[in-house]
């Protein structure tokens, strides 16, 4: 593994307007005492803008504060697409990356049935002109190409998906696994990425880590998230359907605990080296960041009602029982989801603690500030 010491390094962080887009930055903004971070998000409307502009917003007071100590650490966002190929070469050749975060995507299990589009365009063309870029940034030698050119980016951290393992029956679900059945056009183009980036790590010497996260949550979340939609829903008056008959489990894993595996998966690179034939050994790394314990979403609704009243989300006497219905299984998704994170607990040390009760308060109070219902 190659360290990477991200103070003084310019970083770019695409999705930085997203759930965990946004909090990575936040995180970095304490983790360096210098360099750049940029933040690139194309500010679509899957889910309501003005919940991506809050999250912008927080960052630019953060950036204030963060100036007035005197830190060296300059931000700045641009609003473009990673499916816009000149903008994102000239973005590489201006600032000249020594990091790379991709976040954005088109997320969405359900939207990916009947908008495949949106998929293919930022999931597949997005994430190849990341490549791209990154390949050129780093084979320039004399004017010529050369895949033993170690300047230029250090490391591509991407984001994977759980939705990988499909229809996987044997659990926990661990990168060892083969991931060769997806149920859903989303899951099909995470595992695409990971295999893009196999490709380009093998032949530009490219030092790649996908990291596959498990049912993300918390504040200021994506609205489509079953614990966003339930608290909208409910608040309504409207009825939550909980699929799978209330049987499914899902390895739920706060925002702040994915930020900290991205955090120390951004400063070790895998190494990169040269085979017996004296092509790269492709430097690539796949993990899961999951807290290993799968809860059925019956308890998650139990605990979320409990949470959402002790945060006065909801009345005291509100009637649960009368807005909840039990339903079948929904086309694309999976009965669990459950992370084997060893992988990432032996080399970086970090396995995620937050608990489930401790992640949903969080958020309930979070939605009572901002909603003020």
């Amino acid at each position: 593994m190659e360290k990477i010491d991200l103070n003084g390094k310019t970083v770019l962080v695409t999705g930085a307007a997203g759930f965990i887009g946004s909090n990575l930055v936040k995180r970095l903004f304490k983790e360096m005492s210098s360099g750049t971070i940029v933040g690139l998000d194309n500010m679509n409307s899957y889910y309501e803008v003005s919940l991506k502009e809050y999250r912008l917003q927080q960052l630019e007071e953060l950036k204030s504060t963060v100036n007035s100590q005197q830190s060296t650490v300059n931000y700045l966002f641009v609003k473009a697409d990673i499916a816009d190929k000149s903008t994102i070469d000239k973005l590489f050749e201006q600032y000249h990356f020594d990091v790379v975060v991709n976040l954005a995507a088109q997320a969405g299990v359900r939207y990916s049935i009947e908008n495949p589009d949106a998929y293919i365009q930022s999931n597949m063309i997005g994430f190849y002109n990341i490549l791209e870029a990154c390949r050129h940034s780093n084979e320039t030698v004399n004017g010529k190409q050369s895949t033993v050119n170690y300047a230029g980016v250090q490391h591509l951290v991407y984001a994977s998906s759980s939705s990988v393992y499909g229809g996987n029956k044997k659990v926990p679900f661990s990168t060892e696994d083969r991931v060769d059945n997806p149920v859903s056009l989303y899951a099909a183009t995470k595992k695409s990425n990971e295999l893009f980036a196999h490709c380009y790590s093998k032949l530009y010497n490219i030092p790649t880590t996908g990291l596959r996260f498990f049912t993300v949550y918390g504040p200021a979340g994506r609205p489509d998230m079953a614990y966003f939609g339930f608290t909208n829903k409910l608040l309504k008056g409207d009825t939550i359907q909980i699929f799978n008959y209330g049987n499914c489990r899902r390895d739920f894993t706060y925002v702040d605990d994915i930020v900290e595996g991205i955090v120390r998966v951004m400063k070790g690179a895998p190494e990169r080296k040269l085979g017996d034939d004296g092509l790269p050994i492709p430097p690539y790394a796949v993990y899961n960041i999951g807290g290993g314990q799968p809860e059925s979403l019956l308890d998650f609704v139990q605990i979320l009602q409990e949470e959402l009243l002790n945060a006065g989300v909801l009345p005291q006497d509100y009637d649960f029982e009368a807005h909840k219905k039990l339903v079948p299984m929904q086309p694309g998704d999976v009965p669990t989801t459950y992370a084997d994170s060893t992988a990432l607990e032996r080399d970086f040390g970090f396995t995620p603690k937050i608990t489930l009760r401790e992640g949903l308060r969080n958020f309930a109070q979070w939605y009572k500030t901002y909603y003020n219902p």
